[in-house]
């Protein structure tokens, strides 16, 4: 695709050397995002982060790697908070809000809702969430860690097995993820999910057309067993009909150090797009993974960054000026003295 100029909406947008250029360009933008170097290149423009659900890793990294660019950071974080509550449409919204705005990033509720947004839009519009629709920001930065995780083992995202573990239904992110890699070639999927939860037929059908292995299970042990990777998600209770009904599922699915110990291999690497539900009677992620050397949940997030300043970059047609508008670092930033671990690095 074209990416100068226009809107990020879904995955489907991409073909495989779409991603692997968004990939290109977030390796590049490692100095910057671990505090080696600064660049100004949006320097005067205005991303305007506009969550109308609640968002932490998304919304502030969005906006540190607008800073981390140059540019400035305008937020509505609620409903209540914006003119939506008063009544205005969509469509004036984004006429009015893309006239202060040189890009926008956007969260809602309801499916379709951001591309929506986007068609009254001047100005580009990435998809931050749209419901349980999709996500496609955090299915890019899932790919990314996916391929950087697997490299350490020398191999690429072809030939990958993965295991997707929890709340299939609802979990846009999930269903972005699978998109993308029905991309490469050789994928083996494990759905896991309790009954009334699996992932949606046409998504399923879609990777299956591509020639992808597709396994489904209603039992954690037997589903991760021979996997590369274990994609763990949380019970997306803001999306089922009644907290009644959102209760019954939590806690099904609970991977823990014995578990994982048992039937997964030494090297299978442990991801989760977060928050992963910490509360006493969930536990999808243990904390006594923490210290697992392939839990790489944290890498994950820290990657968040690197995708999200690629977009910009692309969208904003400046990957060939970052470097032209870099200085030195001038403050203590503890980033640049972080053991390789801790700065993603295996």
């Amino acid at each position: 695709m074209d990416f100068v100029g226009n809107h990020i909406l879904s995955v489907g947008q991409f073909d495989r050397s779409d991603v692997e250029r968004i990939f290109q360009v977030a390796d590049d933008m490692r100095p910057y995002a671990m505090r080696n170097r600064i660049t100004r290149v949006l320097e005067g423009a205005i991303v305007s982060n506009m969550f109308f659900e609640p968002s932490t890793r998304t919304r502030v990294s969005f906006g540190s790697a607008f800073n981390l660019l140059g540019g400035e950071v305008r937020e509505t974080t609620e409903v209540k908070a914006s003119s939506l509550a008063k009544g205005e449409s969509l469509y004036d919204t984004a006429r009015v809000l893309s006239g202060y705005s040189d890009v926008i990033v956007m969260r809602h509720p309801e499916p379709h809702s951001v591309a929506e947004f986007a068609q009254a839009s001047r100005v580009p519009v990435i998809n931050g969430g749209d419901g349980p629709n999709e996500h496609p920001s955090q299915a890019l930065l899932d790919l990314y860690t996916m391929r950087q995780e697997i490299a350490e083992q020398g191999r690429g995202v072809d030939g990958l097995s993965v295991a997707l573990i929890g709340d299939l239904k609802y979990g846009r992110a999930v269903h972005s993820l699978c998109k993308l890699l029905g991309l490469f070639d050789d994928i083996r999927l494990h759905l896991i999910s309790p009954p009334g939860l699996e992932l949606p037929d046409d998504i399923v059908k879609a990777v299956q057309a591509n020639g992808h292995e597709v396994h489904a299970f209603h039992e954690l042990e037997p589903g991760i067993h021979g996997v590369d990777i274990l994609y763990v998600t949380r019970t997306q209770e803001e999306r089922f009909p009644s907290q009644a009904e959102a209760d019954r599922y939590r806690g099904l699915f609970r991977l823990n150090q014995s578990i994982y110990t048992q039937h997964c291999e030494p090297n299978t690497v442990i991801m989760h797009p977060l928050p992963r539900d910490s509360r006493e009677q969930a536990q999808e992620l243990d904390d006594d993974l923490n210290t697992n050397p392939n839990l790489a949940i944290f890498r994950q997030t820290d990657n968040g960054v690197l995708v999200r300043m690629a977009l910009f970059a692309l969208v904003l047609d400046v990957v060939g000026e970052v470097d032209n508008h870099a200085q030195p670092v001038t403050w203590y930033t503890a980033k640049r003295h972080l053991s390789a671990k801790d700065r993603g690095v295996r």
